[in-house]
């Protein structure tokens, strides 16, 4: 993705936060503690941490989190969510925290927006010596046959090939990783998947594919000709025309130990 394209689609989530926040999944719980297992200690900072679903989850495993977020709408509404966490206006690319500061850095479906290039050399200041860097991103199970035939029907706007089970290892394997100076700062990364899930409905699961970036970018014309045939297809399924259903996911995660 160009710079440009890449700086547009990942300042539309704004305009969308009350959506995000409402239809977004959260992460499963063994990912986010396979996430945190080597690090340190529970100083967590999630950079990228949009409206707080990986957020609300590190509360929930019992870790002091730091959330930051570069969008002040996303910012808000994590507030709303999650008033005790305490949240700062920042990005990957100019952490507001101190060096050494934090066990683990995670991102949660945000990674691959940073510049890595800027981003690797602040995340190496602000961890501590063996912390961890972790990405997680909730992807689709297109081995299940219906999720594979809803992709081939959402085109690459609404599900990408980050988005699946088949080829998110392969889109994230080098999303923590600069393309040169801060590399010798980290070691070699790790790549697994956990099981996970959504309960949905057909309307439902076609507003959540309303708040994909490549999605929101689009005229309004253009979205509804996207997403119209998505809810025809979901509306014709006996998966998932009849009420709620659980969409199958995998909460997938990189992660890399800062040396």
């Amino acid at each position: 993705m160009e710079q440009n394209e890449r700086l547009l689609h990942s300042s539309s989530f704004g305009a969308a936060a009350p959506a995000y926040a409402e239809h977004r999944p959260d992460y499963a719980q063994a990912a986010v503690r396979w996430a945190l297992q080597p690090a340190p200690g529970l100083r967590v900072l999630d950079l990228g941490a949009g409206t707080g679903k990986l957020t609300a989850a590190l509360v929930a495993l019992g870790a002091e989190v730091i959330a930051v977020e570069p969008d002040p709408a996303m910012l808000t509404e994590l507030g709303r969510a999650l008033p005790a966490v305490r949240a700062l206006p920042g990005s990957a690319e100019a952490v507001p925290l101190p060096d050494a500061s934090v066990d683990a850095v995670v991102a949660g479906n945000a990674m691959h927006w940073f510049d890595m290039d800027v981003a690797g050399p602040e995340i190496a200041r602000v961890l501590a010596p063996g912390g961890v860097l972790a990405g997680l991103w909730n992807v689709f199970d297109n081995q299940v046959d219906w999720v594979a035939q809803l992709e081939r029907v959402s085109g690459s706007a609404a599900i990408g090939p980050r988005d699946t089970r088949s080829s998110w290892r392969a889109e994230t394997a080098g999303a923590h990783l600069p393309r040169a100076g801060v590399v010798a700062r980290f070691g070699s990364p790790e790549q697994t998947e956990f099981p996970h899930g959504q309960r949905r409905t057909a309307d439902s699961l076609v507003a959540t594919f309303a708040t994909k970036a490549g999605v929101l970018v689009m005229p309004e014309q253009e979205r509804e000709a996207t997403l119209d045939p998505i809810r025809a297809f979901l509306t014709s399924r006996p998966e998932t025309a009849h009420g709620e259903f659980t969409l199958p996911m995998l909460t997938g995660v990189l992660r890399v130990r800062r040396l």
